[in-house]
């Protein structure tokens, strides 16, 4: 994520998460166990809430894309705030305009309309509808960096392009238009968890 972006995250601000950060292998915050605890993953998201205040109805739950890991490792995590741990990992695809050559790492961010890019920044999760991707997940941008995810339709759905099959064929995932993708066995849990009024971050933790 862009230094400007961290900045606006609460993340360079945070000595405390910064160091812990920079403590982790390839430069993840978020490279912890799937099922563990997680404390910077865990500041990163209290910090988004105090920041964001009422635009963010529940607090009990967080998710976070961290899109500084490939797309064959899980990378978005459910962050029970109450526990303080990860509840959940998961595979997600990036957007093929932030992978143009389809290495399965995210090379840059957009905003822009058509740029099929993924976009950083906070979301907050709106309503479920049934659409060409069955269910599926509606996402307010509330940052500069991802003001356009209503118009762009960036959402959170299933594709046959996230499973363990593709995985094992190509060792990568197969890439979105910008939204969150996952696999069809786990976006059931990923809507069912996440539900409206809650906070997604997506970005390089």
């Amino acid at each position: 994520m862009a230094s400007s972006a961290l900045a606006s995250l609460g993340w360079i601000a945070a000595p405390g998460l910064a160091h812990a950060a920079g403590a982790q292998s390839a430069g993840s915050a978020s490279n912890v166990p799937p099922d563990g605890p997680a404390e910077p993953l865990v500041l990163l998201a209290r910090a988004e809430l105090a920041r964001l205040g009422p635009a963010i109805a529940q607090h009990d739950l967080v998710g976070i894309a961290d899109f500084s890991l490939p797309s064959n490792q899980p990378r978005f995590y459910l962050v029970d705030m109450q526990a303080g741990r990860v509840a959940h990992s998961f595979l997600v695809a990036h957007g093929r305009g932030s992978d143009p050559q389809h290495s399965g790492r995210v090379q840059r961010f957009s905003n822009e309309v058509g740029s099929n890019a993924s976009s950083e920044g906070a979301y907050r999760t709106g309503e479920q509808y049934i659409g060409k991707h069955g269910r599926s997940i509606r996402l307010d941008g509330l940052d500069s960096s991802n003001s356009n995810a209503e118009v762009r339709a960036i959402v959170i759905h299933s594709a046959p392009y996230v499973s363990a099959a593709v995985l094992q064929a190509q060792g990568k995932l197969g890439r979105s238009e910008g939204c969150f993708v996952f696999s069809d066995d786990d976006h059931e849990l990923v809507l069912e968890r996440l539900g409206p009024d809650r906070l997604l971050l997506a970005g390089m933790f």
